[in-house]
């Protein structure tokens, strides 16, 4: 319901079919030229709005993001830690958003100004983080198109290193022919962020495509987005699980999975393991965005969201295991493959050591069988001899396959150069390497009509001239934000993407929900808030939720919050570069102005909160002295003011929102009669 105070009408208009009042959009907003629709479209299905909420939170993250984490920071250790937070801080704050939303059925600028006209920079914060998700995040995909085109070569573009003459490129052979590949032929990088380069047509040609596509699923909004869904949120799926089981018999399948899953309970006392494994919850939900409660708005009343959010968290948690599986299977494989290359590039030296004087004793390994010799008894030969030859001038590698697991397994390391040299060494490659693009395609596919919808549904919601030309709208804001995202398509495009990914979304995200837990379970009230649930599902939630949301999941935040600065004001920020003549990846510190640019990019982000909060303050002292002045009050102090309730409506031509300001009488859903009598407060 409207968090309006009931005592303003004591006639209380009929229900549609829908569940909304009529005329309830009306009274909440401040700034829309007229009132939302009293019957709010929905799903056509309730399949429909679950694949678009799966397909939302499960996304690119799950597949380069988790495991690589999962492997970095104690393997089943961290699963089991990530495990703990999902369940006591990610899907109560989940479940949170999808009540929330369900309940006044509006985006989430609507959502917080319905909650206190006050919060509603809260709103505004999660349409900026979309935007600058959705104009970096765009390019991924077509990253992803390029490559499925490229895909259609046998042998694979990327499989060998190409010649100049009769030999082969010195930035390719001093690498791999996937990295010279990504690096080379597909970004065209520069050395640094400050050179910029020209424009990559070819990637800019697929980010057009990307932004066509995502502008035809959406013209219609989740009419069109929705009938999307069935393939873009499903095909992943199938091709994860025809990734396994293929993955599952090659060899080094097994190492790769007991590389990854080893436990390492060390884990639990180093504080940037459970800061990461926090940061991955948050974003593997899609928390902040507003594209939760977009989506769930959707929804009837009385649909079990509960329920949801617990289903949405676990296939979520699933998927990224699943993923993990994929991923290590795989990897494992490639490692097996490249040691057992090193081992025999090795063994041609160790057949001239055999007929050298430098061993006094026979070597403990036979060179003679190469193929007989495995990884285990290499390593086990290297670890006994093996410092003895390097100290006689023979340069002899260990061939690890620990070393050769670490090489480009994260974030777009992992997609484009690890796991394209993994399928290069595949029977039928080109198929195996157009089937990987197209799921990767459809995973950002999804996860950007969810955060278009967390940008377009709310500014609609807000102002009605966008409502009444959705489709116009739509269109504008794709091309627009093309155009801006021909940042990221220049040379130096993927430092930039790198930069957003990294800090326009990290903490003003973090920010954002903490703000909105606090509007929640603070203001508006963890019992109001479970009251209205009851009422809205018809059954009782566990009150557990209470203390979850006011105390553990803020307290989560708020340290989550609290590290993540100290983690970026005490080390400076750096970025990760390609430098052709060494070729190899470098870390470098970013210049001044980047750390302008991305220091601007968090303040941006969360801005409008306090620009809300401010606004609204002073349309309230404004309105107060004006009423006061027609009246002919004399005035009184700030201190009086400040401090006296309010005991009369504002002035709702000036702000149709300040009409609810006596928030003890807020309530999201209609109250019985018996209840309004007990809980008003009266204006």
């Amino acid at each position: 319901m409207l968090l309006s105070n009931r005592k303003m009408s004591s006639e209380k208009p009929p229900l549609p079919e829908n569940g909304v009042e009529a005329g309830q959009e009306a009274g909440s907003m401040a700034v829309s030229e007229a009132p939302v629709d009293s019957v709010r479209d929905g799903w056509d299905s309730k399949v429909e709005y679950f694949l678009a909420q799966v397909g939302f939170s499960v996304g690119l993250g799950n597949v380069w993001r988790f495991p690589y984490l999962c492997h970095q920071n104690g393997g089943g250790a961290f699963l089991l830690l990530y495990v703990v937070l999902m369940v006591v801080v990610g899907v109560p704050l989940f479940f949170l958003e999808l009540a929330v939303g369900q309940s006044i059925r509006q985006g989430s600028i609507g959502v917080w100004r319905h909650i206190s006209p006050k919060l509603v920079g809260i709103g505004y914060s999660s349409c900026v983080v979309c935007s600058f998700v959705a104009l970096y995040y765009n390019v991924i995909i077509g990253w992803s198109i390029f490559y499925f085109f490229k895909s259609f070569q046998n042998p694979l573009p990327w499989a060998a290193c190409p010649k100049e003459g009769n030999t082969t490129v010195p930035e390719c052979a001093g690498s791999s022919p996937t990295s010279y590949f990504w690096f080379r032929k597909a970004l065209d990088i520069t050395d640094t962020i400050n050179e910029t380069g020209d424009f990559n047509l070819i990637i800019t040609g697929c980010l057009a495509l990307a932004w066509t596509i995502v502008c035809l699923a959406m013209f219609k909004g989740i009419k069109s987005s929705g009938k999307v869904m069935y393939f873009s949120s499903v095909f992943p799926y199938v091709v994860l699980l025809c990734f396994l089981i293929r993955g599952l018999t090659l060899d080094g399948a097994a190492e790769g999975l007991k590389y990854m899953f080893s436990p390492k309970l060390e884990i639990f006392a180093d504080v940037q393991v459970w800061r990461q494994a926090f940061t991955q919850v948050f974003f593997a939900l899609g928390l902040g965005f507003g594209s939760i409660i977009a989506y769930s708005s959707y929804n009837q009343r009385n649909n079990n969201c509960h329920r949801d959010s617990i289903t949405v968290s676990t296939i979520n948690f699933l998927t990224s295991v699943l993923a993990s599986l994929v991923v290590f299977s795989v990897l494992g494989f490639r490692a097996k493959t490249l040691s057992k290359a090193c081992i025999s590039e090795n063994l041609k030296l160790l057949s001239e050591v055999a007929l050298s004087p430098v061993s006094s004793s026979p070597l403990l390994i036979n060179i003679t069988e190469v193929e007989l010799i495995s990884v285990e008894t290499y390593k086990h030969w290297y670890e006994v001899e093996g410092h003895q030859l390097n100290l006689a001038g023979y340069n002899i590698s260990n061939c690890s396959l620990e070393d050769a697991m670490n090489k480009g397994v994260e974030g777009t390391g992992l997609a484009f150069i690890a796991f394209t040299e993994a399928m290069t060494l595949f029977p039928g490659s080109p198929f195996w390497s157009a089937l990987f693009f197209l799921m990767l395609l459809n995973l950002g596919l999804s996860t950007m009509f969810g955060t278009m919808e967390g940008i377009l549904t709310p500014l609609s919601d807000t102002f009605s001239s966008l409502r009444k030309h959705k489709l116009i709208f739509t269109v504008c804001s794709c091309v627009l934000a093309f155009l801006v995202g021909l940042l990221f398509t220049q040379r130096c495009g993927n430092y930039f993407v790198a930069m957003f990914d990294d800090y326009s979304a990290t903490l003003p995200l973090i920010i954002v929900v903490v703000f909105q837990t606090i509007s929640v379970a603070w203001v508006y009230g963890a019992d109001r808030f479970l009251k209205d649930i009851t009422q809205m599902l018809g059954r009782p939630v566990c009150v557990v939720y209470k203390y979850l949301w006011k105390y553990v999941c803020l307290l989560a935040m708020l340290t989550l919050l609290t590290a993540s600065l100290l983690n970026m004001c005490l080390k400076r920020p750096q970025y990760t570069a390609w430098n052709r003549n060494t070729a190899s990846e470098v870390h470098l510190p970013y210049p001044d102005w980047a750390l302008a640019v991305l220091s601007s990019l968090i303040i941006i982000a969360v801005l409008p909160v306090p620009l809300g909060y401010a606004h609204f303050m002073l349309r309230q002292r404004f309105s107060q002295s004006a009423l006061d002045t027609e009246a002919g009050y004399a005035p009184c102090s700030t201190t009086d003011a400040d401090s006296a309730p309010l005991s009369r409506p504002l002035n709702t031509d000036v702000d149709p929102t300040s009409s609810t300001l006596a928030e003890e009488g807020y309530r999201l859903l209609p109250q019985t009669g018996e209840e309004e009598g007990e809980e008003s407060t009266g204006v």
